[in-house]
């Protein structure tokens, strides 16, 4: 599957995001947790790879079903609206 490069940059950034769940970035993008680790891999210096899969693993607020509270998101105040990842104008 090729993304273009926006797409790409968006994804690296939110897997970055603490509370950004794989499965958000699934429904955006259609990329599996594992895809994701893949496309990480590849996109990023070995350095910050590990890194990253040392900060993100285990970590509950990556994986929905772990999570411990169930309604609402957090969202804060300063991002702007995304809707199916094309950011609105106000």
């Amino acid at each position: 599957m090729k993304l273009p490069t926006e797409s790409i940059d968006r994804i690296i950034e939110m897997a970055w995001e603490d509370r950004t769940t794989f499965d958000s970035i699934k429904f955006q993008f259609g990329l599996k947790e594992q895809e994701v680790i893949s496309l990480m891999r590849r996109e990023m210096k070995p350095s910050s790879f590990k890194m990253w899969r040392k900060r993100v693993q285990g970590r509950s607020t990556k994986h929905e079903k772990l999570r411990v509270f169930q309604k609402g998101r957090f969202k804060c105040i300063r991002q702007k609206q995304i809707t199916q990842n094309k950011i609105s104008k106000r």
